[in-house]
């Protein structure tokens, strides 16, 4: 499966439609306080850098499974979508345009 965050990927293609994936992920209270301490001295938060990193991956996942069940050859203009659920817990939204090559 291609996946793209642009139009133009060298072939023509039909659009098929609309193609998401989504997860909502959060860290255990052990990394939210160790986050909390974090926050008062700066810098990187990890566990959440990984938490939002592992995310991504699995909405991209979904979202390519629910192109391929379509029959897409290619998911182009891919774009990323977040939002906070709930303290602690981050929405990530993969979604594109799932295409087929002609």
């Amino acid at each position: 499966m291609i996946i793209s965050t642009t139009e133009n990927i060298g072939k023509s293609y039909e659009v098929i439609g609309l193609v998401k994936g989504t997860t909502v992920n959060s860290k255990n209270i052990g990394k939210d306080i160790g986050a909390s301490f974090k926050t008062i001295i700066g810098g990187e938060i990890k566990g959440y850098t990984e938490m939002i990193n592992e995310a991504q991956d699995q909405a991209v996942a979904r979202m390519a499974a629910e192109a391929e069940r379509l029959g897409a050859d290619a998911i182009v203009c891919m774009r990323f979508a977040t939002s906070s659920v709930m303290q602690s817990a981050s929405e990530i939204t993969a979604y594109g345009t799932a295409v087929k090559f002609v």
